[in-house]
């Protein structure tokens, strides 16, 4: 069974989704200094947009996050513990991540969210790593890898 498993039962995409928007919450809550603080107040006014804004987003692009991943989580596998590769090979992984996104944005019309996707790219990459160990938890939690 691949990664890409966990999107067939709607009930564990909810979760998955869930549990990534929860994670995103805890990773900023967890930024200080100034740079924290300008993504607090940005990220603070993306979920004013609706309490259902940032679980939409995540559901939007999460079937290209996984597919995306599908081959590193294969090698996982076939190493024994795909939760620990993705985790191991955090940078990696991020950037896989990231050019889910940057394609994303090269398709987009507007050229106010390019510009400032382009300008925060470079500085989010370190909290996107940041996170992998939290994302590839969560895959494993939902998925049929033994615990």
């Amino acid at each position: 069974m691949g990664l890409s498993d966990i999107l067939n039962d709607k009930a564990v995409k909810a979760s998955v989704v869930n549990d990534c928007a929860l994670l995103i919450d805890r990773q900023v809550a967890a930024k200080g200094g100034l740079g924290g603080m300008a993504l607090k107040a940005a990220y603070g006014v993306v979920k004013g947009a609706g309490p259902g804004y940032i679980p939409g987003a995540i559901e939007r692009i999460l079937p290209e996050v996984v597919n995306a991943l599908e081959p590193m989580w294969a090698e996982g596998l076939q190493a024994g513990d795909p939760v620990a590769h993705l985790s191991q090979n955090q940078t990696q992984t991020a950037e896989v991540i990231l050019g889910v996104t940057d394609r994303r944005i090269a398709k987009t019309d507007n050229g106010l969210v390019r510009s400032s996707y382009n300008k925060l790219r470079q500085s989010v990459k370190g909290d996107v790593a940041g996170a992998v160990p939290g994302l590839a938890e969560i895959l494993g939690a939902h998925s049929s890898v033994p615990q």
